[in-house]
């Protein structure tokens, strides 16, 4: 398959760029803002690179008259950017594969399915952790657990960042999403893929670098904690010298999972290529519900 990737200097990309090698596919054009590109040598070096958009949008509609269309656009730009991104791909005959988030706004989805429907090619989204082994661990012991069990989880994701983050786009509510959206996006599909769809959600703090509330989930009560300040790291964790902390605990039992991330865009990738990836509909209601966090915590 031949691949274009959008954003191709973020820090995610290199995983993408990775995933696309380790899958048998070639990645055959990129661009993005930023010249320092040293990195994709590692990958692709004859891959085509672009500065512009719109240079990168001439090149693909080339490929498409001369025959050889990209069949993949890989999205990792700023969140806010994603729903331009997505449109751009499928309207130029390619799936696309977006990091996470897929959008921001919900509404932006209903969009996106319409383009899908026209044109009858698919957006698809990196959700990693339905995919990591403790997790399915996990999931496959609520699945057999009797149907009535409902059960009590904390959550906690602690992931430092300096200064930089909060000058950046990911400091920017209006176009990261802010914290439960940019940080815990994926946290929020994990809890609802495998506990079931939010009934309540309360939301007791919300800052640019920390957020806690409860949520009321078909199968469970959870109370979560995303932040980016080191003073929240747990001691074992800063004894360890590690700057982030990833942390369930299901009814008094911790569910640990730092670690296990290396490979999974990959196999996102594998999944994606199969038939098996997630899409509009898997993403939604994680979407819908950082979008009423971020009601709840005033900054709607």
């Amino acid at each position: 398959m031949k691949f274009a990737l959008i954003g191709a200097a973020g820090y995610i990309a290199e995983r993408h760029m990775r995933a696309i090698k380790e899958t048998g596919n070639t990645l055959v054009c990129a661009s993005d803002r930023f010249d320092v590109m040293g990195r994709i040598d590692s990958y692709f070096p004859d891959a085509e690179f672009f500065l512009e958009h719109e240079n990168l949008d001439k090149y693909m509609d080339n490929q498409r008259m001369a025959g050889t269309p990209i069949d993949y656009v890989s999205i990792c730009t700023p969140n806010y950017m994603h729903p331009s991104h997505i449109r751009f791909a499928l309207r130029s005959g390619a799936n696309a594969i977006c990091e996470k988030p897929m959008v921001i706004h919900p509404e932006e989805m209903r969009i996106i399915k319409e383009i899908e429907e026209e044109t009858g090619k698919r957006v698809f989204t990196v959700l990693q952790l339905r995919h990591h082994q403790a997790i399915l661990d996990l999931k496959e012991q609520i699945d057999k657990a009797p149907t009535n069990k409902f059960y009590n989880i904390d959550l906690s994701y602690i992931t430092t960042r300096g200064n930089w983050y909060f000058k950046s786009w990911k400091g920017d509510v209006a176009k990261s999403g802010g914290i439960a959206t940019n940080i815990g996006i994926h946290l929020f599909d994990m809890l609802i893929w495998i506990f079931g769809s939010v009934k309540d959600c309360r939301v007791h703090l919300y800052e640019s670098h920390k957020a806690a509330g409860s949520l009321k989930l078909e199968k469970a009560e959870v109370k979560w904690h995303l932040s980016l300040d080191e003073n929240d790291l747990p001691a074992e964790a800063v004894q360890a010298g590690k700057r982030t902390f990833r942390s369930i605990n299901v009814e008094g039992k911790e569910v640990e999972f730092s670690d296990g991330f290396t490979d999974l865009h990959t196999v996102t990738y594998q999944n994606i290529l199969n038939g098996n990836g997630f899409g509009i509909d898997d993403a939604r209601e994680s979407i819908e519900l950082t979008e009423r966090i971020r009601e709840l915590g005033g900054l709607v």
